[in-house]
């Protein structure tokens, strides 16, 4: 593997954040953290060489993946593709890496959802939200209005037997509106969210609604696929903003479900 430009450790320190347990590599907060960030992880994982959806199929109509101690079965909507905008209709590798991460985390015990409320943003087929039920979190999974069918019939579909140790709720949000009162008031103690960071615009609006959800207490993960380089450091930027960012190492995931594509990350309000 290439090494990268920039040293890693003349960038960042390891240090805990939030209530996750494991170590993260915290972004310094300057004006070129964002940058050589973005620089470290093209010259680390060298995306752009590795095959993508390497968990996913986007040609087929369902996925199956066994998680905590079940055989999930997500239905995807491979036709809805075609649709500008559309991307919450599949799965995407960086959902299956932060669901299968969750579990890892709780089974490692550096991570404790059991009780614990839970919001997850663009939850599109469902599958982080769903793990996080069975890990025994009080889960509410969101998105864009005329996403939340699919949504629907993912979590009935998946979380309706009985030994489903936490719960799973559906709720439209539109990134930039105001959250309603139930999802703020406690805030929450985790907010999740897989390939959330697509554009610029999406961007503004994520931030805006991270912001009105977290309280001091909360801690949210964050993981997604590196295709834009551009959009991710424009993210970095005006995320440390408001947040201390600390990257989650690919040591720290499940070992059966890492990728060269997808980065994971830990804020936590300033």
């Amino acid at each position: 593997m290439a090494s990268c430009p920039v040293a890693e450790s003349e960038i960042e320190e390891e240090i805990k954040l939030g209530s996750y347990g494991g170590k993260v590599r915290a972004l310094r907060h300057d004006e070129e953290s964002a940058a050589e960030e973005t620089m470290l992880l093209w010259g680390m994982q060298q995306p752009t060489f590795s095959k993508p959806n390497s968990f996913v199929s986007h040609s087929s109509l369902q996925l199956n993946l066994d998680a905590c101690g079940h055989c999930l079965s997500i239905l995807q909507s491979p036709s809805s593709l075609s649709t500008p905008g559309v991307t919450g209709s599949v799965m995407w590798d960086s959902g299956v890496v932060l669901g299968k991460f969750l579990e890892h985390a709780v089974d490692s015990g550096l991570l404790l959802l059991h009780g614990k409320k839970v919001i997850e943003l663009g939850s599109g087929c469902g599958l982080v939200g769903c793990i996080a039920a069975l890990l025994g979190a009080e889960v509410t999974l969101t998105d864009l209005p005329d996403r939340l069918r699919l949504l629907k019939k993912n979590i009935e579909t998946n979380l309706r037997h009985g030994n489903v140790r936490g719960s799973a709720v559906v709720k439209e949000l539109v990134w930039g509106d105001d959250p309603d009162q139930d999802l703020i008031d406690p805030f929450p103690d985790y907010v999740l969210g897989s390939d959330v960071v697509y554009s610029e615009g999406a961007v503004v609006d994520l931030l805006d609604t991270l912001v009105q959800l977290c309280g001091a207490q909360t801690t949210i993960f964050l993981a997604g696929e590196l295709r834009n380089d551009a959009v991710l450091e424009y993210f970095f930027d005006a995320a440390m903003k408001e947040f201390i960012v600390g990257r989650v190492e690919q040591i720290q995931w499940h070992p059966d479900y890492c990728s060269p594509r997808v980065a994971m990350y830990v804020l936590v309000k300033k």
